[in-house]
């Protein structure tokens, strides 16, 4: 290895090693004992600040989510009381070491409901109202053996990245699993078991109560590199290379579609759509809510899997005045978002309450719940974005109109704003002047005539200023340098005539140059 190689060595293993120091036959030496130990103790006195301290009841956790998710009070009571219950121990835990032997029965979690109801929105808002790494996957992606898609023991070791590589933290962490369904047999219709979901149940069940799980994947190879340097890490104590999964809280989430079915035909036996008594069900809400364990297993799940998941809550799926609820009360409402991306133009808009209720009505038409609020509000917005950046206006209004039929209703405010546009476009004929003669030298000055052709030209074609000048004027700063070198002229009159024909023109201007030159010559 060269000289240059090895140094160049050296850098690599001070990006992943930064807190060691250079100076030993490989690059680094030792931290003095005294001050690892204290680096350490501070960050483990940070690390578990939070931990340590909690103290949260379960109505102060529902109140702080009430403020970013919508509807599913029961939801939020279930999770509020079962997370507390979880990090109460987990805190007696870290103050108590004689109770590390204590059997505990961890309050794994099942949420049961349709997609866009908010599950994930309420998992992130806990992990970070506790303060501990949060991770979600999709059951969809791993296999039994991690040879096709990913080994299901990847999402422990994603937690562990989440914690930014502090492995004490990610042991108190959440891993929420979507789409948990997908690994029952033909989605609870009957059908044969799926024998690789069966695997990765069987693989996930381990993890959900208590393994070791190494930090390394069979497909690591940085982590060889890594394990073989333990004495390296930043805190110069040995490297951890497992994680215990026993205290991180596991939450498995589905829309179980047609699970409702076979939990009615249990609790009433009567036809499909029916309560026993006649009322229409509108939704799978009611039925999904009296969930047990022997419908999870006629659905296609292993017993042992979900004995793992003994806190089970439904979600209930949104109505058109929840999705409004969403847009006006929710701090996390993707409302904000557009207000956000316009913001970054200069540019405010109010929206009304019509306009409010019909974008709710039309997303509660897409079936897909909040999501459907940015399906929505992204065919309002789409074409707005597109054409106000380039404009001067710099406010404007939605109404119940605008979200019918929002491209009448642009047109209607471009046209109302007409001479705000064409200033606009008469500023960027200045900038492309003040570009052109910083890049090549030359002053092009426009009359009031050629600058109105080049606005109506842009107008007219749909096309911004800049390209049209660029595409116009492409040949100029060569035949200009010509003109120049013959005549030392800088300045460049621009009239409606070379707008409508440029190349005509500078040709033009070249050879009158040349014919004045040849006749100074005779």
């Amino acid at each position: 290895m060269s000289k240059n190689d090895f140094e160049e060595f050296q850098k690599q293993l001070q990006k992943m090693f930064g807190n060691a120091k250079v100076g030993s036959p490989f690059g680094f030496q030792a931290q003095p004992e005294e001050t690892k130990e204290e680096a350490v103790e501070e960050e483990e006195e940070d690390v578990f600040e939070k931990i340590r301290t909690f103290n949260l009841k379960p109505k102060e956790i529902r109140d702080e989510l009430n403020k970013f998710v919508i509807k599913q009070d029961e939801a939020k009571k279930v999770l509020s009381v079962a997370v507390c219950d979880h990090y109460n121990h987990v805190r007696r835990t870290i103050e108590e070491s004689d109770t590390l032997g204590d059997e505990y029965a961890k309050q794994n979690i099942l949420v049961l409901g349709p997609t866009g109801v908010g599950k994930t929105y309420l998992l992130k808002c806990i992990a970070k109202i506790i303060g501990v790494p949060f991770v979600k996957a999709d059951a969809t992606k791993f296999s039994e053996t991690g040879y096709v898609g990913r080994d299901v023991e990847d999402m422990v070791r994603d937690l562990v990245k989440a914690a930014d590589g502090n492995v004490e933290l990610a042991e108190f962490g959440i891993v929420y699993i979507d789409e948990i369904d997908k690994l029952s047999n033909s989605g609870g219709n009957g059908g044969g078991k799926d024998v690789n979901g069966r695997g990765v149940q069987i693989n996930l069940l381990k993890l959900m109560e208590e393994a070791e799980v190494s930090l390394k994947s069979q497909m690591d190879m940085m982590g060889q590199m890594e394990f073989m340097m333990d004495s390296m890490n930043k805190s110069g104590k040995k490297r951890k290379k497992t994680i215990n999964t026993r205290h991180i809280l596991f939450i498995v989430s589905g829309a179980f579609s047609n699970l409702s079915e076979l939990i009615q035909r249990r609790v009433s036996g009567s036809k499909i759509g029916f309560m026993s008594d006649g009322a229409v069900i509108d939704d799978t809400y009611e039925f999904l809510r009296q969930v047990e364990t022997p419908d999870l297993v006629n659905y296609g799940f292993e017993p042992e899997f979900i004995g793992r998941l003994p806190v089970r809550v439904a979600c209930e799926s949104l109505k058109a005045e929840d999705l409004k609820s969403i847009l006006t009360n929710s701090k996390g409402s993707i409302l904000k978002q557009y207000v956000e991306d316009f913001a970054g133009y200069g540019i405010e808009f109010d929206i009304d309450e019509s306009a409010m209720t019909k974008v709710a009505e039309k997303a509660y038409e897409e079936q897909t719940g909040a999501r459907g609020l940015m399906t929505v509000l992204e065919k309002v917005f789409r074409n707005f974005k597109f054409e106000l950046p380039s404009t001067q206006i710099r406010k404007f209004n939605i109404c119940e109109k605008t979200v019918l039929d929002p491209l009448e209703s642009l047109s209607e405010l471009m046209e109302a704003n007409k001479d705000l546009q064409k200033d606009a476009l008469k500023q960027e004929v200045q900038d492309f002047v003040e570009r052109f003669e910083t890049e090549h030298g030359f002053k092009l000055k426009f009359n009031a005539a050629a600058i109105d052709e080049i606005v109506n030209l842009s107008l007219a074609q749909d096309i911004t200023v800049r390209a049209l000048c660029e595409d116009k004027f492409k040949d100029f700063p060569y035949g200009l340098k010509l003109i120049a070198e013959n005549t030392n002229c800088k300045e460049f009159n621009m009239t409606k005539a070379v707008i409508k024909d440029p190349d005509k023109e500078l040709s033009k201007w070249v050879v009158e140059r040349f014919q004045k030159d040849d006749d100074k010559k005779d």
